[in-house]
């Protein structure tokens, strides 16, 4: 099955295979040199040139975890959170401060518009009981692509803290995190990485931990310095989903040996095919070419075609595409171009999906 959604994401039979390797203790030497190999490659992929800058936080969990992780984690008591929420995952990171009852604000914007670095400027400079700043990279609701660098700098002149999910991001779009000053960046392996789902990783500034450690401990698994200071002893504070470490190290030998930025190349040059396509087939794209990601586009459906036979029919042929959400989801629906898939599989897919919105 061609998997065409914005993850679980087609990994290689190299990644597949690496599943099957010994069972380990995860309080064994083995298990200490897997998770300090992907430290390794995780801060060789992400931030090159700074590794001794950043520490590469692993953990058992999906995206989500590792965004709460990061959120708990990066407020002090009686401080205020500043959510930039353009999309359900800006508002997912909304609920999740609002559930344990710590300060939140939000910056609203549509759910096709970026949001605006001078309201953000503003907004910071009258609250001044706002400590951090967080933001999704890619708004896979719609596909949009955040203005990062430009909110990194704003953030960073005003002396607050920087929180970026780029779950469905890193390793699919361009990041200088290191330069950006990104105190904290949220990542996962079963998306643009193409490894499977279930362990994640934050990349944390240096500079910043030892001021964490001053921070309410607001949960017993999701609790970052925890996970720091055991991952530095090269153990790790719970039981790991051992095999999946496996095939997450191979995943990302694979991404080094691609190179990042070639990795950024082929998903772009995959969009534009799928673009290309749609637009002769006279497909409406949600988005303007400006804000759309590298790895999905957002269609609106073609007229007289419901969500559910379209799914349902490409499904038939081997293909799975993804729903809208909230107002969006009988409108549209989304195509994602991410894990270890051919140019002829898409070609495939738009062949299938061609004929799939003719009348039956």
């Amino acid at each position: 099955m061609v998997l065409l959604n914005p993850g679980p994401v087609n990994v290689s039979e190299r990644v597949r295979q690496a599943l099957l390797r010994p069972d380990i203790c995860h309080r064994e030497s083995e298990f200490t040199e897997l998770l300090h190999r992907i430290q390794s490659k995780l801060l060789k992929a992400f931030v090159p040139g700074a590794e001794s800058e950043y520490v590469a936080v692993v953990m058992t969990g999906s995206g989500t975890a590792t965004v709460e992780a990061a959120l708990m984690s990066s407020l002090p008591h009686g401080r205020r959170m500043l959510i930039l929420n353009n999309g359900v995952y800006g508002e997912r990171m909304s609920q999740i401060i609002g559930l344990h009852r710590l300060g939140v604000s939000e910056l609203k914007s549509d759910w096709t518009a970026r949001p605006d670095p001078d309201k953000l400027l503003l907004a910071l400079r009258q609250h001044q009981e706002v400590h951090a700043v967080a933001m999704v990279h890619h708004e896979t609701t719609t596909g949009l692509l955040n203005p990062v660098q430009e909110i990194a700098e704003i953030v960073d002149s005003q002396n607050r803290v920087f929180v970026l999910d780029a779950v469905s991001a890193l390793a699919g779009e361009t990041i200088d995190i290191a330069r950006s000053h990104i105190y904290m960046v949220t990542g996962t392996a079963g998306k643009c990485i193409q490894g499977f789902p279930g362990v994640s990783f934050v990349l944390v500034r240096k500079g910043f931990v030892e001021k964490m450690r001053a921070y309410p401990k607001r949960s017993w698994y999701l609790h970052l310095t925890h996970y720091i200071d055991d991952e530095g002893r090269g153990t790790i504070p719970f039981t790991p989903a051992v095999q999946v470490y496996y095939a997450f190290d191979e995943a990302l030998s694979e991404l080094l040996e691609e190179g990042v930025a070639n990795r950024i190349q082929r998903y772009k040059q995959i969009a534009a095919l799928i673009r290309d396509r749609m637009a002769k087939l006279g497909v409406k794209a949600l988005l303007p070419p400006d804000r759309q990601s590298n790895t999905i586009t957002a269609y609106y459906l073609p007229e007289g075609v419901s969500y559910q036979s379209l799914h349902d029919r490409l499904k038939t042929q081997g293909y799975v595409i993804y729903a809208g959400q909230g107002n969006l989801e009988n409108k549209i629906f989304r195509v994602a171009n991410m894990g270890a898939l051919t140019a002829a599989q898409f070609a495939g897919f738009l062949d299938a999906f061609e004929q799939a919105c003719k009348p039956v």
